[in-house]
This record gives structure tokens, C-alpha cells and sequence, in this order.
């Protein structure tokens, strides 16, 4: 495969292209998924293939294969290659900001190895889970792994090679007591080998957790009907600057390119530099923690990784770019392009997002709050396609009365703003936490590996529904 995709660079320089990137990639996963206690479905598979960019007369073109007979590689790229000429004509021109040339051979390290692991393997860690939640009639486990490895050149002098293998579980559970039912969906995932199913203890937060939502349905109180103070836990607070701030600060959604396909934002060029929360608030975008589920340390268009403040104090400190939106705005890239596969085009993409730990205790946030609600996890989320208004309705959820947690709450409801939530906080915890997700993006969609989070936070005088 390095081979024909340096073939294929070559072809496509002698064919005129001012600029070539090529992405040679093989992913091999793996999953598995028990419904009820019964093995359900189990997949595998493995892709190979290139993918390959291109700028000829300022319009971009992309052709991907998984035929590597070089006669049919170079012609499909000089029937592509003619076809992007054609559109030359009614296509906006395409310019990508100046970047360093980058060499680079990097991989993730495993100590129980992924294409060691066995199905039987997989399928005792499913069982193991599902003996302490037999007692639910619907629960769903999936176990989930992928290695990615991927060989990445462009016309620039950028080599780069890369071997990142991932690790994913999923639960999903109804849970029924009083006459109420619950459901709760939570993903688990990191860069890393089968080492990280033992870090997460599966099998006993997911049964502790399944008793205190129980606990919830037969004596949670319905939230007060008035505005008060609301701690968000490390999870909702995941969620929250993920969807208002990660996605709104994609640059590609503030210059409109994404409005048909994924939404729009609420932020403009113009905002930049602007406050937008609370001076207490540090927004961080970070794909370089290693074993985090977004890891990476060269996007897809061979940009080195680093950590951002898309957030710094409250204030707007920078947009999400890759090297389109970048030029466009006058910056440099920082790193943020990715593609879910070989076949498909790398956009403008999260990876790790959360918020900046602060300097007060879970326990002291509580012990400050006199009269408010503890909303530590959620059950569902909407956000309006602008980024703007949302939704959270909580599941693990107490009452705060006089500086103490006492009654469960049943599915208390946050809605609010963007600017509202952030500009409302003023305690900030200690402690960080991240949680996966795979966020979707794009025309096919591409879902890639994220994480999201930050610590326990609490905003004033929020209306709880």
C-alpha cells in the first residue's frame, strides 16, 4: 500500500495537480453483542484502500480505491483528475493555508494486544457485566475493537505513519420500578489494548449505578418548579461542552460550508475575542492525551496535533481549523481534520474537548449551595442545529438542601442557552473526567472516536423544569 500511494503522489504531480495528499489505510475491528444474557451479533472486518486529495486549477478533487493494480490507479486518477478540470469552471476555488512539511512514525502501545484477543475472550467480559444486571429484562452489552493504520504522504514532503488500536464497550438498559421505567446508554473507549477493560471495573459501576437509578424511580420527587442553583456533574458537563461549544466552534460551521448537512453556529468571525462565559470558564480541545478515545498526534492532512483554549477566561480564544477554513480566516491550521476511513474526505473534526478543572471540591460545591439540584448524569439531549438552545434531562439526580444531597429527583430538565450556561457558573471542581463518544459528521456520515468532559460544576439561579 506505501508503495502504490507513492505511486499514485507521483501520477498525480505529472497529471498537473498543484497540491497531492495521499492516505493509505487498514482498519481491522472487531465486535460483539449480547442482548438479554444472548450473544445477538457479532461482526469483523477488515478495509484497505487510498484515498486521495488533490488541487488542479484551484478545485479540489478526492478518489479513493482498494484496487491496487497501478495501471487501473493511474487511470482512475486522470479520469478524476479531468473530471475535477471540467467543474473548474462552476466550483469555488479552493486554497489551503501553508503548513510545515511533517515526518513523523508514531503508535499506540498494548499490553494485551488486540489481535490476540480471542472471541472467547470478548465474550467472557460481556458475561461478566451481564451477571450483575441479569435482573433487567432489556440490556444490551457491545464490546467493540478497531486497529487503525494508516500511512499518510503529500506533495509537501509530509511522511507520516501511524498505528492506533481502540477499545469500545457500550450498555444499554431499561430499568423498571414503581410503574416507571428509565433507560440509560453509556459508551466506554480509549486508545489502547484489552490492559483498559480492567481500569474501567465494568461490571461494578455499571451494577451500582443500575441500583441507585432503582432507588431514583421509587423515591425521586419531581424538581422544584423555580429558578435555583443546578451543580452539573462531570458527565453533563461532557455533554454540554461538546454540543455548545465544541461543534459551534468549528470553523467550516461558522463559514456555513456544514449548514446543509450537520447545522450551522451561533458564533461568528466577529466574536472572536468576546466574552461568552464566566471568567472562571477554560474550554480546553486537545487530541494529544494519550489513550484518550480521540487520540492522535498528525490529522489527516498531515498537521501536528496540539492542545487549544477554544475558550480562555471566559472569553472566545480560538475556532477549530483545518487547512481550508484556515486560509480563509488568515490563521494556521491547527490540527483538526480527520476521516472516519479511506474512502471518505477528512473534514473538520473534535477530538478531546472538556473543561479546565478549577480549584473547589465536589464536596465544597455541595456544602456551598444552599438550596439547588445535583443533576450528575442525563438520560437525553437536544440542541438546536445554530448550537444555541438546549436540553438535558438528568437521570442521577438529588435534591440540595442546605449544603447536603437528600432526595433523588426524578428527570429534572436544564434548558437553556449557550451563553446562559457558561456565563452562569461561578464554582468550578477539581477533579476531571472524560467519557467517550462517536461523534457524527458529514454527507455520508462519518462517526469518529471522541472524548468529552471536565469536572463538577454549578451554575446560579438556573429555571429547572
Amino acid at each position: 500500500m506505501k508503495e502504490v500511494a507513492e505511486f499514485s503522489l507521483k501520477k498525480a504531480q505529472e497529471l498537473g495537480c498543484k497540491y497531492v495528499e495521499v492516505r493509505a489505510e487498514k482498519r481491522t475491528s472487531n465486535s460483539l453483542t449480547l442482548k438479554n444474557g444472548n450473544p445477538e451479533l457479532a461482526g469483523f472486518e477488515t478495509t484497505s484502500g487510498i484515498g486521495i486529495r488533490y488541487i488542479i486549477n484551484n478545485n479540489l478533487g478526492f478518489i479513493s480505491l482498494n484496487n491496487f493494480d497501478r495501471d487501473k490507479v493511474f487511470s482512475l486518477i486522470k479520469k478524476s483528475v479531468n473530471m475535477t478540470k471540467k467543474s473548474s469552471r462552476i466550483s469555488k476555488n479552493i486554497y489551503l493555508s501553508g503548513e510545515k512539511s511533517q515526518k513523523a512514525d508514531y503508535n499506540v502501545s498494548q499490553k494485551e494486544k488486540i489481535q490476540d484477543f480471542t472471541e472467547d475472550k470478548r465474550l467472557n467480559i460481556l458475561r461478566e457485566v451481564d451477571k450483575e444486571i441479569i435482573g433487567l429484562s432489556q440490556r444490551y452489552l457491545t464490546l467493540g475493537d478497531e486497529i487503525a493504520e494508516k500511512y499518510y504522504i503529500n506533495s509537501e514532503g509530509s511522511v507520516i505513519s501511524s498505528v492506533i488500536p481502540r477499545i469500545s464497550f457500550l450498555y444499554f438498559v431499561t430499568i423498571g420500578e414503581n410503574g416507571k421505567t428509565m433507560q440509560r446508554y453509556l459508551p466506554y473507549g480509549a486508545a489502547s489494548g484489552y490492559e483498559i477493560i480492567k481500569k474501567w471495573n465494568l461490571a461494578r459501576k455499571i451494577h451500582d449505578e443500575i441500583g441507585i437509578l432503582k432507588n431514583n424511580l421509587i423515591n425521586g420527587v419531581k424538581p422544584p418548579q423555580e429558578k435555583l442553583d443546578l451543580v452539573i456533574g462531570t458527565e453533563v458537563t461532557g455533554i454540554a461542552v461538546h454540543e455548545s461549544v465544541g461543534h459551534p466552534f468549528e470553523a467550516d460551521r461558522i463559514l456555513g460550508r456544514e449548514a446543509a448537512q450537520a447545522g450551522e453556529s451561533f458564533v461568528n468571525v466577529d466574536m472572536m475575542n468576546t466574552q461568552i462565559g464566566s471568567k472562571i470558564v477554560n474550554v480546553v480541545e486537545d487530541p494529544t492525551i494519550e489513550n484518550s478515545f480521540g487520540f492522535y498526534l498528525y490529522d489527516d492532512e498531515g498537521v501536528k496535533a496540539r492542545k487549544k483554549y477554544l475558550i480562555r477566561k471566559g472569553m472566545i480564544n480560538e475556532f477549530l481549523h483545518d487547512r481550508q477554513t484556515a486560509f480563509e480566516l488568515k490563521t494556521k491550521s491547527n490540527g483538526c481534520s480527520r476521516a472516519s476511513n479511506y474512502d471518505v474526505e477528512p473534514m473538520l473534526r473534535m477530538s478531546n474537548t472538556y473543561v479546565e478543572s478549577g480549584d473547589s471540591s465536589e464536596e465544597e460545591i455541595i456544602k456551598e449551595t444552599k438550596k439547588g439540584i445535583y443533576m450528575k448524569s442525563y438520560m437525553q439531549w437536544n440542541i438546536d442545529d445554530k448550537r444555541f438552545h438546549q436540553r438535558y434531562t438528568g437521570s442521577e439526580a438529588y435534591l440540595i438542601e442546605k449544603g447536603e444531597l437528600t432526595k433523588p429527583v426524578f428527570a429534572p430538565v436544564m434548558e437553556l442557552t449557550t451563553p446562559t450556561l457558561w456565563s452562569s457558573i461561578d464554582m468550578i471542581g477539581k477533579k476531571v473526567e472524560m467519557y467517550a463518544g462517536s461523534c457524527g459528521k458529514g454527507e455520508p456520515m462519518q462517526g469518529i472516536p471522541v472524548y468529552f468532559g471536565g469536572p463538577v460544576m454549578r451554575l446560579k439561579n438556573i429555571k429547572i423544569q
